[in-house]
């Protein structure tokens, strides 16, 4: 199985999938796992990935551009679907896990704002 997972905070994960359960099925090649950073896709030379609503308002929302660029290089080694985490979601459960390890591969956008 084949895990990308797309992320602002890519060493977030550093310590969890090297220290875990993760780290021993990527030992024994049951799964291949691959964080990619955003931020080195961006066209802006500040690495924004962020910018205001379109139309105003309070907050901000990710910008389109380096998501679809990180995106369209993913897809070239990886066909599954993207599966997109936000924090104004459906509720990650067992089951619904239980049926993501069935898949062969897919892809994690890790959402940041609501």
């Amino acid at each position: 199985m084949r895990i990308d997972i797309l992320t602002i905070f890519p060493k977030i994960f550093d310590s969890y999938f090297n220290e875990s359960i993760i780290k021993i099925a990527q030992t024994k090649k049951l799964l291949e796992l691959h964080i990619h950073d955003i931020r080195e896709y961006t066209e802006n030379k500040h690495g924004k990935v962020d910018d205001t609503p379109y139309g105003g308002g309070p907050g901000m929302v990710m910008s389109a551009q380096p998501i679809y660029d990180c995106l369209q290089k993913i897809k070239k080694n990886n066909s599954g679907p993207v599966i997109f985490l936000t924090p104004s979601g459906e509720m990650l459960t067992q089951n619904k896990v239980k049926k993501m390890s069935k898949l062969e591969n897919f892809i994690l956008l890790c959402g940041r704002y609501e």
